[in-house]
């Protein structure tokens, strides 16, 4: 499997890597979501390393941290193969040190999770979301200092907005601290805002992306029709109330779009979703999720070929959506001169 290097970093991680929300099975929404035990959740890590994807990617909220536990339990033996990546800053408990960035928060979250993977370092620590009451620097000099223990070797973020990550990279560039290699963002042919802001400050600052949901938290499997119900295993039943929103007519115009190129390509729905993603600027590696070995070795096919010049402009006219203030003139040509090429790259008639 081709391998990126992220950001600006030394690390290079492979163009799939797997999200484990779906190991723990916990909670009304990861239950939805999947319940891989360790040897469930060992056979699916043995296809992915066949496969030479070698990145899982956790979080300490999934299913109250039994995600990651299932996840260390199933790499015992191979760790040293394996790129942990996983996430902290969300509510884990209800006392007032239990969520955020703070330097208590972050050195005492690192710990378990360190206890929850059964290892001694972690290749790749995110920021959940930005935390509006902890300083930015308190939270920069906890996690370089996390870097210097030698428990963490890089740091990311998600589910930051434009100026909350450029604002941390400059304060990490003029303290001399260790700076965000990632940003963990949804995107998606039915979730193109982060291609407003996000997409040119990644290109800019040299800041890769990991996507996050790459099939629309479920809409674009393929299985999701015109004038039809819901297949009856979809998890939008449960999550659809923590799902992004999509309009329907923009839904079934993408999947108008996806079944076309399809019918041309031979390809999957999802596997043509997943190539699009990989072929955007900054995005380094694509999150997959599976419940079982058949849509992850399906999952597995969006990689070893490339879409058409011709398809990815079908795809992008139609997932196409007018961007909000300040934005859109540098998308419908009014400033289009002046616009970053991550935008110049993605221009659309609107």
């Amino acid at each position: 499997m081709e391998q990126r290097q992220l950001g600006q970093s030394g690390l290079y991680v492979p163009a799939l890597g797997l999200g484990t929300g779906t190991f723990g099975g916990q909670g009304p929404l990861f239950s939805a979501w999947g319940d891989s035990g360790v040897e469930h959740a060992r056979r699916m890590i043995d296809i992915c390393l066949d496969a030479g994807l070698n990145l899982f990617d956790s979080a300490d909220v999934y299913s109250d941290g039994a995600s990651e536990t299932v996840l260390g339990a199933a790499l015992q033996g191979r760790r040293s193969r394996a790129i942990l990546s996983t996430k902290i800053g969300l509510r884990t408990g209800p006392g007032a040190g239990d969520w955020g960035s703070s330097r208590q928060h972050l050195h005492a979250g690192v710990n378990a999770a360190l206890a929850r993977l059964q290892t001694d370092y972690i290749d790749l620590l995110q920021l959940h979301a930005f935390d509006a009451h902890t300083p930015i620097e308190e939270t920069l000099r906890a996690l370089h200092d996390l870097v210097q223990a030698g428990k963490v070797r890089h740091i990311g973020v998600s589910n930051f907005s434009g100026w909350q990550l450029m604002k941390s990279l400059q304060l990490a560039d003029q303290h001399g601290l260790t700076r965000y290699a990632a940003n963990q963002a949804y995107y998606s042919l039915v979730g193109r805002d982060f291609e407003w802001e996000l997409m040119p400050l990644g290109q800019d600052q040299s800041v890769g992306t990991i996507v996050w949901s790459p099939l629309g938290w479920g809409r674009l499997t393929g299985k999701i029709c015109r004038g039809q119900p819901l297949p009856a295993q979809s998890r939008l039943h449960q999550t659809e109330q923590f799902a992004p929103p999509v309009a329907a007519d923009k839904l079934y115009q993408v999947l108008d779009a996806l079944e076309a190129v399809a019918q041309d390509t031979g390809q999957t729905v999802p596997q043509i979703a997943i190539n699009w993603l990989l072929q955007r600027p900054t995005v380094a590696s694509v999150l997959i999720g599976a419940r079982n070995e058949e849509q992850l070795k399906a999952n597995l096919g969006a990689v070893g070929w490339r879409l058409s010049a011709e398809h990815m402009q079908l795809l992008d006219d139609a997932s196409a959506v007018m961007p909000p203030y300040p934005y859109y003139p540098y998308w419908n040509g009014q400033f289009s001169e002046l616009a970053p090429p991550a935008v110049r790259s993605s221009v659309q008639k609107l």
